[in-house]
């Protein structure tokens, strides 16, 4: 049965910012990128390259284990960290990435 596709956060639909990619560079500008380690940073990576236009995400936690090349162990670690730091949602099965808040510093 397949699952309805949903917005978790309205408010933080993500959009292509002014600058040059789907990656905003408030990322490293704003110090988010300093919350991360590099398998939440993988994470994020995956899932913006993979989400739709609503940052939206699907993947499996078998699949994004095999694509990042994480334990499971280290994926909900990974996962709580961009939670964490706000640049993910999630409830199973749905990660959605949020748009960076503007005018906040992580």
């Amino acid at each position: 049965m397949q699952q309805e596709k949903r917005v978790l956060w309205d408010e933080r639909v993500r959009l292509v910012p002014s600058g040059f990619s789907w990656v905003d560079h408030r990322l490293v500008r704003d110090g988010y990128i300093r919350r991360c380690d590099p398998d939440a940073l993988a994470l994020y990576l995956l899932l913006v390259s993979v989400s739709d236009a609503n940052g939206l995400s699907y993947y499996s936690d078998t699949s994004i284990c095999r694509l990042v090349q994480l334990t499971v162990e280290r994926l909900g670690s990974a996962r709580q960290r961009l939670i964490t730091a706000d640049l993910v949602a999630y409830e199973t099965p749905i990660y959605q990435v949020l748009s960076i808040p503007e005018g906040r510093q992580a």
